[in-house]
Order: structure tokens, then C-alpha cells, then sequence
């Protein structure tokens, strides 16, 4: 079990301080709690432990952001799809990695996200089949995004890429985040409770960090709404640069 667990002063302010970055962080861009929380808090747990940390703060971040997104129920009724697939993708993609070695699906996602990144910049991308055929596009977005969260826990980077060549708003944007995230959380509550390690001491240890993560989350969302939206969208591009080099990093660090 978490250390978390445990009941140490020192892990419990580490861990809230942690939470309530990430969480000012997924207020603001409307992403990166898991991303950012999970590594951290690895430096003094195992990566597992960390993961299972963060479960109850994500659902909860998650659930907020998509309720307080504003047309959510429109949203939700639009992309569903998407999130099942990606909920089905996250299931394979989770038997995926317990029987092979994880490292080369994140340097895989981090090539496909620079590719994307140098093409469109060039203008050389053509994927205006987005929007001609959205259901297959739900469809191949959907599965990859959540093999991509089953095999390296992030899936971000294709939904960026597929919420861009939409063009969808910026209010649409982070609620498709959240709505899949959702969905990739609920495959790993399933996964984690059916093996035994989601259990009542988990959740009551961790449900204070709830509490902080919303809090920074609404704190951070206050930020959110006085971004131009073209300078929103210029901070994702970034952001997606930023993700994949994280991911070719921690290749690296892993090989080495």
C-alpha cells in the first residue's frame, strides 16, 4: 500500500503541495494533472503507489472541470463515442504493458507528436478527414489515445492533435480532455480494485487531496478565462512540445 497510507507528516505535505500545483496547473490549460502529479510524487513513492494517489483526485478534478466547462451536457452527448473507445483502448493497451516492456510505446508517441508538430507548422498536414468522417475519426483517435494511456498513462498528446485539426473551442477542447481522462480513470478503478489495491484506507487517505485539487483547480480555472483563446491554443502547441520531450527524456533516463 501507499506510503501516503502510513500517515507521515512529511509525505502528506509533499503530496498536497504536489496536488495543489498540478491541480493550479489542469485549472489553467485544462490538462496535465496525472502528468504532472504522478512523476512527482514518484520521487518518494513507487510509481504504482503514486498512480493509485492520484486516482481519487483526477476523477474528482476530472468530473469538476467537465460539469463547470459550461454546455457540457452538449459536449458529452458529442463525444461519448470518444471516450468509450478511448476506454476500450485504455483496457488493451493495460494488458498490452503487463506483458511487454513499456519504454518504446512512449518514444513511439513522442515521434508521432513531433512529426505532427513540424508538419503543421509546415502546412504540410492534411487531416481534414477529422471532420468529413467523425465517427471513424472518434474511432481511431478514441483507441489510440487510450492504448497510448494503457501502455505509457498518457494520452494527451492525441487528443490535442485531434481536438486541434477540429478546431473545436477552447471550452469543447477541455471538456473532450476530461470527459476521456474520465473514461481512461474508471478502466484503471477497474483494474486496480478487481487486483486488490483499491481499497476504503486508500480512498479515505486520499480523499483530503481531492479537496485540494478541486480547490486549485478553480483557482487555476479563474486564470483560464482571461486567456485569449488563439493564446490558449499557441500554449497547447507548447505544451504538447513540452510532453514530448518529457517522453523522449524519460526513454532516455530509463535506458541509461
Amino acid at each position: 500500500m501507499p506510503m501516503l497510507e502510513n500517515g507521515s507528516h512529511m509525505v502528506l505535505i509533499l503530496s498536497a503541495a504536489i496536488i495543489l500545483v498540478a491541480g493550479l496547473i489542469h485549472g489553467t490549460i485544462g490538462l496535465g494533472f496525472p502528468l504532472i502529479a504522478t512523476p512527482l510524487l514518484a520521487l518518494f513513492l513507487d510509481v504504482r503507489s503514486a498512480i493509485l494517489v492520484t486516482l481519487l483526485p483526477t476523477v474528482t478534478i476530472n468530473i469538476v472541470s467537465i460539469i463547470r466547462g459550461g454546455s457540457w451536457r452538449e459536449s458529452i452527448g458529442k463525444f461519448w463515442p470518444l471516450a468509450t473507445y478511448a476506454l476500450a483502448g485504455s483496457v488493451v493497451g493495460s494488458h498490452v504493458l503487463v506483458v511487454s516492456d513499456p519504454a518504446p510505446f512512449k518514444l513511439l508517441l513522442a515521434a508521432l507528436v513531433l512529426l505532427y508538430l513540424v508538419a503543421s507548422r509546415l502546412q504540410a498536414l492534411n487531416m481534414h478527414w477529422t471532420k468529413a468522417r467523425p465517427a471513424l475519426s472518434m474511432l481511431g483517435f478514441g483507441l489510440i489515445a487510450g492504448l497510448s494511456a494503457g501502455t505509457t498513462n498518457v494520452m494527451v498528446p492525441i487528443l490535442i492533435i485531434y481536438t486541434l485539426e477540429l478546431g473545436l473551442a477552447r471550452t469543447a477542447m477541455v471538456q473532450v480532455f476530461n470527459l476521456c481522462f474520465l473514461a481512461g480513470k474508471v478502466s484503471q478503478i477497474g483494474v486496480f480494485a478487481s487486483a486488490g489495491l483499491l481499497g476504503t484506507n486508500l480512498l479515505m487517505a486520499t480523499l483530503p487531496l481531492a479537496g485540494v485539487a478541486v480547490i486549485a483547480l478553480l483557482a487555476g480555472m479563474q486564470v483560464r478565462d482571461r486567456i485569449p483563446t488563439e493564446t490558449y491554443r499557441r500554449v497547447v502547441r507548447h505544451v504538447l512540445l513540452v510532453l514530448a520531450l518529457l517522453l523522449i527524456g524519460q526513454y532516455v533516463l530509463a535506458e541509461f
